[in-house]
């Protein structure tokens, strides 16, 4: 799958963002735009490990992201 495909996301201040310009600083992950994917990711705890951070990590606004990118593309 091209990187292009995917959603980087990098994390500020324990919270995870989407970011979509792919310009915000910092360590990115990449992850298949997909809710089942991101979730899967969580289980596995695989965004603290890609990341680099310990603690647990928010994803409310990832979540938020791929529900309201769910939305568009159903219109």
């Amino acid at each position: 799958m091209a990187r292009s495909s995917l959603l980087r996301i990098v994390v500020v201040g324990g919270e995870l963002l989407p970011d979509v310009r792919r310009r915000m600083q910092g360590r990115g992950a990449h992850v298949h735009p997909d809710p089942t994917c991101v979730d899967l990711a969580e289980r596995r705890k695989a965004f603290p490990r890609a990341l680099r951070v310990s603690g647990p990590l928010g994803l409310k606004q990832v979540r938020a992201h791929l529900e309201q990118r769910t939305r568009n593309s159903s219109m």
